[in-house]
C-alpha cells in the first residue's frame, strides 16, 4: 500500500517504459502510478541551484525565494494586457478596474496552488497532467497549451514591433521580423545562470513600473471615479462590448502558461525536501508571488487609469490601439516625455515577456511529451508560429489590424484558461497527490468557484461570438 508521506518525499526518477506498459497510469485512484511515472525534474539544469539559508531570518529567506514571482508577474503585464487595458479605459472609463482587481485576486490564489504543486509533488503542472491522464488527453492538453503560448507569443511579437516602430520608425513588418532575433539574447542570458535571468527580469519590471508612475502623475486621474471603478457592476455582463474586453483582461491577467511555469521554476530553490522545508518553501514562495502580482496589478490598473483619464474623459473614446495612445499622450497631457516613456515601457514589457515565454514553452513541451529540444529550436518554432500571422496582418491591414489581433490573442488565452485551471485545482485538492499538504476545504471551495466563474464567462463569450454580437 502506497503511503502519501512516502510520495511527498520521493525523488524524481525516469520511468521504466516496460513497467509503464503493465499498469494504467490515467486513474486518479492509482497513487502507485502517480509515483512511478515521475521523471527528471522540471528545468533539470536549474533544479535546486539557488541556495536558501534556512537558519537565517525571514528577510533573507524571502530574498532567497524572491525571483520566480517576478518572472510569473511578467506574464501579467505583457503587451496583450496593454491592448485590453487601453481599450477598456478609453471606451468605458474606470468601470473595468474591478475586472483588473478580481483577475489579480484570482491569479494570486491560482499561483499559490501552482507553488504548492511544484513544491510538494516536485512536479510541474504539465508533468502532473502526463502522470495522471492518458496519452490522448495529455496530448490534447499540450496542443491547447501550445495554442495559448502561441497567442501570448503573438502579443509579445506585436508589442515589441509596435514599440520599435514608435521609438525608431521601423515599419511594423520589419519590427515583427526583428523580434525573432531575441533567440540569441535568451541563449546569452541562460548561460549566465538562473539568478542572472531573474535579476534582468526584475530590473525590466521596475523600469515599467517607474514609467507608469510618471504617466499616472502626468494624467491626474479623477480619484473618486477611479475608486468607484474598483466596485463591480452588472453592466460589465450586460454590455457585450464591455464583456468582450473584460474577458480579454481576464485572459491577459490570469495566463494559463504561467501556471505551468510557476510550478517548475519554484523548484530552482535549494531547500530541504522534507515536510518542514516544504512548508517554508510554500510560505515564502507564495509571499514572493503575491508581492510580485500586486506590483503587476499596479501596472495593469495604471494602464487602464491612464487610458480613462487621458482619453475617455477628454472625448477620445475612439482610441483604437497602442499607436493612437502614443500619438495622443503628449499633446493631451502636455507632458513632453509622456509618449516616449510609454513606448520605452512597452518595449521593456515585450522583451521581458519573451524571456518567460521561452521558459514556459520549454516546461510545457518537456512536461507533456517528455522530450527535450534545444531552447533555441523550441523558441524558433513558437516564434515562427507567432510571426507568420503577425507579418500577414501587419502587411495587409497595418496598425489597426495588428491591434485587433492583439486583443484577439488575449481572448484566445482566456478561452484556454480552464484547461490549465481545472487540473491544477483537481491535483492540489487530492489527498493522494498532496498528502498532508492537500488544500483546506475553504481553499478547495474557493478554487472551484473561481474555476466555475472562468468557465461560465468563457462560455458566455463564445455564445456572444457565435451570435455575432461581440465586438
Amino acid at each position: 500500500m502506497f503511503d502519501d508521506s512516502n510520495f511527498i518525499g520521493t525523488l524524481s526518477i525516469r520511468p521504466n517504459p516496460s513497467h509503464m506498459d503493465q499498469q494504467p497510469t490515467s486513474s486518479a485512484n492509482n497513487p502507485a502510478a502517480w509515483r512511478r511515472n515521475r521523471t527528471i525534474h522540471s528545468l533539470a539544469e536549474a533544479y535546486s541551484t539557488v541556495h536558501v539559508p534556512m537558519n537565517a531570518g525571514w528577510w533573507k529567506k524571502l530574498m532567497a525565494f524572491s525571483g520566480p514571482g517576478m518572472m510569473v508577474a511578467v506574464g501579467y503585464m505583457d503587451p496583450g494586457n496593454w491592448a485590453t487595458d487601453l481599450a477598456g479605459g478609453a471606451q468605458f472609463g474606470y468601470a473595468l478596474l474591478s475586472v483588473v482587481l478580481i483577475s489579480n485576486l484570482m491569479a494570486i490564489l491560482l499561483q499559490h496552488l501552482s507553488v504548492k504543486l511544484g513544491v510538494v509533488a516536485e512536479r510541474d503542472l504539465a508533468q502532473a497532467c502526463r502522470d495522471h491522464f492518458g496519452r490522448k488527453t495529455s496530448f490534447a492538453l499540450w496542443v491547447l497549451c501550445e495554442i495559448a503560448i502561441a497567442a501570448c507569443d503573438l502579443a509579445e511579437v506585436i508589442g515589441s514591433a509596435i514599440a520599435l516602430n514608435l521609438l525608431f520608425g521601423i515599419p511594423l513588418v520589419w519590427g515583427v521580423v526583428i523580434t525573432a532575433a531575441d533567440v540569441l539574447l535568451i541563449l546569452a542570458l541562460q548561460s549566465k545562470g538562473w539568478r542572472a535571468i531573474e535579476t534582468i527580469v526584475a530590473g525590466l519590471v521596475f523600469l515599467i513600473g517607474g514609467c507608469f508612475i510618471y504617466e499616472i502623475v502626468a494624467s491626474r486621474p479623477d480619484l473618486p471615479e477611479m475608486l468607484r471603478g474598483f466596485i463591480p457592476t452588472t453592466q460589465i455582463v450586460v454590455n457585450p462590448g464591455m464583456l468582450y474586453i473584460a474577458i480579454g483582461i481576464l485572459g491577459a491577467t490570469v495566463m494559463p502558461h504561467n501556471l505551468y511555469l510557476h510550478s517548475a521554476i519554484v523548484q530552482t530553490r535549494d531547500y530541504p525536501r522534507d515536510d518542514t522545508g516544504k512548508r517554508v518553501a510554500i510560505r515564502y514562495a507564495t509571499a514572493d508571488s503575491t508581492i510580485a502580482l500586486l506590483f503587476a496589478f499596479f501596472i495593469n490598473a495604471a494602464i487602464l487609469i491612464l487610458a480613462a483619464a487621458t482619453f475617455h474623459e477628454t472625448g477620445h473614446q475612439d482610441v483604437a490601439g497602442i499607436e493612437d495612445a502614443y500619438e495622443l499622450l503628449t499633446p493631451v497631457l502636455g507632458a513632453s516625455l509622456a509618449s516616449t516613456v510609454f513606448a520605452v515601457a512597452l518595449l521593456a514589457s515585450g522583451q521581458n515577456s519573451t524571456l518567460t515565454g521561452t521558459l514556459a514553452g520549454q516546461v510545457v513541451m518537456e512536461g507533456f511529451l517528455d522530450i527535450k529540444l534545444r531552447p533555441w529550436i523550441r523558441r524558433l518554432i513558437t516564434r515562427l508560429i507567432a510571426i507568420i500571422p503577425a507579418v500577414i496582418v501587419a502587411a495587409m491591414y497595418g496598425a489597426s489590424g495588428v491591434n485587433k489581433l492583439l486583443i484577439l490573442s488575449q481572448v484566445i488565452l482566456s478561452l484556454q484558461l480552464s484547461f490549465a485551471v481545472v487540473p491544477l485545482v483537481w491535483f492540489t485538492s487530492s489527498k493522494i497527490k498532496m498528502g498532508r499538504f492537500v488544500n483546506a476545504p475553504w481553499l478547495i471551495a474557493t478554487a472551484w468557484i473561481i474555476t466555475a466563474i472562468i468557465a461560465l464567462l468563457n462560455a458566455f463569450l463564445l455564445f456572444q461570438i457565435v451570435l455575432g454580437s461581440a465586438e
